[in-house]
């Protein structure tokens, strides 16, 4: 069910070729326009780097003032890092006054007026991830094992070489990547599994039930650890892990949302229940569980509601949407999911060293303008969306709008910079995630979206559908990159390994999916 284009007319045809015999206007940078003052700032920390340059404008390309700011900072060859570009517009490092730099200073800066070449140009940089991601192309697997639809499914944090898939059949069951082969199935359940998430550590899988129990596995042997965790009365919705660097050692909690209205957190250790977070008025749809100790849930009653993690008091509600909140992701999701697993696949020794690892990792995802912000973005029924600072206000910073039916899923990519949201109405838009603009839409699928997935390294995108295909959107362009058919039917879960090398999805026909390029 690919969408293949209709043949172009004869109309099309005798434009084309009209066109192609016209010369082409070249939108080229005038040559007379002189120089222009670039003044770098660190975007994380605010400082100011090294002197104001004088770069001709003809040359000041994002190339160019790339090498310029690489040779500032001495990084040699080898360790040259690529680097993304905006114009600071006020004084304040403040997130509203910032315009992006997109293929050179004079299309982004000169012509739109923002600035002449009078000005000494602030340029705010921030590194771009260092490794590369290749677009997944093939098919490496197709796992048959499942008796019914596949509804959820997530990679270990450590690598791409196992995944964990929930599904329709009461079972949820681990796969080897590498192989392609089915490793180990967790029976227990009673009904459809709905949420599976794999702890931060490597070490525990969780999943959630139609059943109204959560269970625990070890990820390792596939064993149930204990008995289920009873104590919801309806089906569970989502589940989300205490972040590594606020886990007390050796005691991981864990907070389940479920269709009864609650979240509870549930101390895995001693199999009890810490805390339940009740005040919700219908079902709690997605919960996450911040880096700064607070945890985010979503609800069919309309709001967002904010709880403290140490003690499960409410902080705050955010209600501004008009209808049901679907999904909410926060800005800093991919490093809390990965913990002190990085791309460069070392792990520290010690415990001590793995928590200050973590706590690293997530300062440093976190860290705009010298402080540590951590953004929220929610999805509705109401068709819109909401980018929300908690920690400063209540407000939201920016409404999004724009898509034509229900927004099923949301997130943010892993530098923090993009937003792709999913949506009914066939379409996956890309925003700004500093100030909730709209950049893109990406078109080509022929049904409604079911969910999307970012590349670790922000540059590529990866969207599910119930037009039964995947698509590799890239980011930068706005392009489709790959189209992915093989499904049999529609793909309801999709995830992108955290190191890059396989997108997991699974659907209707009961099959997983691995692709890798």
């Amino acid at each position: 069910m690919a969408t293949i284009l209709p043949p172009p007319s004869k109309k099309q045809k005798t434009a084309d070729a009209k066109r192609a015999q016209e010369q082409q206007e070249i939108d080229a940078i005038p040559d007379n326009l002189g120089s222009v003052r670039i003044q770098f700032h660190d975007a994380a920390t605010g400082a100011v780097t090294g002197p104001p340059v004088s770069v001709p404008v003809s040359d000041a390309t994002t190339k160019n003032i790339e090498l310029i700011l690489n040779t500032l900072l001495g990084n040699d060859g080898s360790e040259r890092l690529p680097y993304r570009f905006a114009l600071r517009l006020g004084n304040k490092p403040d997130e509203k006054n910032v315009a992006d730099i997109t293929s050179d200073i004079y299309r982004s800066v000169l012509k739109t007026g923002l600035k002449t070449t009078e000005d000494i140009l602030g340029l705010e940089y921030t590194p771009q991830a260092v490794f590369r991601v290749r677009a997944v192309s093939r098919c490496s697997a197709s796992i048959a094992g499942h008796g019914e639809a596949i509804l959820a499914t997530q990679f270990s944090p450590r690598s791409s070489s196992q995944m964990v898939s929930g599904s329709g059949d009461s079972t949820a069951r681990i796969w080897d990547c590498d192989t392609g082969t089915p490793m180990h199935t967790l029976k227990g359940h009673t009904s459809w599994v709905l949420a599976v998430s794999w702890s931060p550590d490597d070490t525990i899988i969780a999943t959630g039930s139609m059943d109204n129990t959560v269970r625990l596995w070890e990820a390792k042997t596939g064993k149930p650890l204990g008995d289920q965790l009873k104590g919801h009365t309806k089906w569970i919705t989502a589940l989300a892990w205490e972040p590594y660097h606020l886990q007390s050692p050796g005691n991981p909690r864990l907070a389940s949302a479920s269709k009864d209205a609650t979240v509870r957190i549930w101390n895995t250790t001693m199999r009890k229940i810490d805390a339940t977070l009740s005040g919700h008025k219908g079902s709690v749809s997605c919960v996450k569980w911040g880096g700064t100790s607070y945890i985010y849930t979503a609800s069919q009653d309309k709001t967002v509601k904010i709880w403290d993690a140490t003690d499960g008091t409410l902080v705050h509600t955010l209600s501004a949407h008009a209808h049901w909140v679907n999904h909410l992701a926060l800005s800093t999701d991919f490093v809390l999911r990965t913990g002190y697993f990085d791309h460069t696949g070392k792990v520290p020794e010690t415990p001590e060293a793995k928590i200050k690892k973590a706590k690293d990792r997530f300062d440093k995802a976190a860290m705009v303008g010298g402080e540590v912000v951590e953004r929220l973005v929610t999805a509705s029924d109401d068709f819109t969306m909401y980018l929300w600072e908690p920690q400063k206000s209540t407000k939201p910073l920016s409404r999004m709008m724009g898509h034509q039916k229900q927004v099923n899923h949301v997130s943010f990519s892993p530098d923090g910079l993009f937003i792709a949201s999913a949506s009914f109405d066939n379409h996956v838009k890309l925003w700004n995630a500093r100030d909730g603009k709209f950049i893109y839409t990406l078109r080509g699928h022929v049904a409604p979206v079911y969910q999307c997935a970012f590349a670790p390294d922000s540059r590529l995108l990866v969207s599910s559908s119930k037009d039964t295909t995947l698509k590799v959107w890239d980011v930068r362009t706005g392009k489709l990159h790959t189209d992915l058919p093989g499904h049999k039917d529609e793909v309801y879960a999709v995830d992108w390994s955290p190191d890059g090398n396989m997108v997991g999805s699974g659907g209707k026909d009961k099959a997983v999916r691995l692709w890798r390029h």
